[in-house]
């Protein structure tokens, strides 16, 4: 569906990132609430890999839209507000593991909530994702990050390779790695 980019559009719902990046830096409240609305989730899906459950993630996500509504008028490009977006909440995510105090461990993430309730597939599922989880956390943390960036916040390989801060191969060449190590895990799963 192809989205307004008329500013006087009274559903916020079809109006182009462009124009809500305008208004929200002209101080529209309710256009950052949009751009939260279509983004937040990407971000949490994204951070609560990083730091491992899902309200850690929720408080890192709001810090980083904070910083977003607070920066909202330094972004160059507004069309590439969702990368710009991963990008603070990538850094609030590492930055937040940093800060978690060496003791802290990872026992377990939070269960995601799931259509099916048949027992059969829930633990199904939650074998799978258990699978998938130890086999991104045996990943070198570049590969890792490099996955993540991909699969869940869905960013291209130039916006990851500005992200960490290398070239567009060099991401292709995490990517395959990862890939292939996770294929070879998950190989059971087929």
């Amino acid at each position: 569906m192809a989205r307004s980019t008329d500013p006087r559009s009274g559903d916020l719902t079809v109006v182009s990132d462009r124009v809500l990046v305008h208004r929200s830096v002209d101080g529209d409240s309710s256009a950052f609430r949009e751009i939260v609305r279509r983004y937040a989730g990407s971000m949490r899906a994204y951070v609560s890999r990083i730091v491992g459950s899902l309200s850690e993630a929720d408080d890192v996500v709001q810090n980083a839209l904070v910083t977003a509504w607070r920066q909202l008028d330094s972004l160059r490009d507004p069309d590439a507000v969702k990368s710009w977006l991963m990008r603070i909440a990538s850094r609030e995510a590492f930055a937040f593991i940093r800060r978690r105090p060496t003791d802290a461990t990872l026992t377990g993430y939070d269960a995601p909530h799931t259509e099916s309730t048949q027992p059969e597939q829930i633990a199904i599922r939650n074998a799978q994702l258990a699978a998938l989880s130890k086999a991104l956390d045996s990943l070198p943390e570049d590969q890792r990050r490099c996955w993540l960036l991909r699969q869940v916040a869905e960013l291209s390989y130039t916006e990851i390779a500005e992200e960490m801060e290398t070239s567009p191969s060099t991401v292709r060449g995490l990517l395959s790695r990862a890939r292939s190590s996770i294929t070879i895990q998950m190989g059971g799963w087929r």
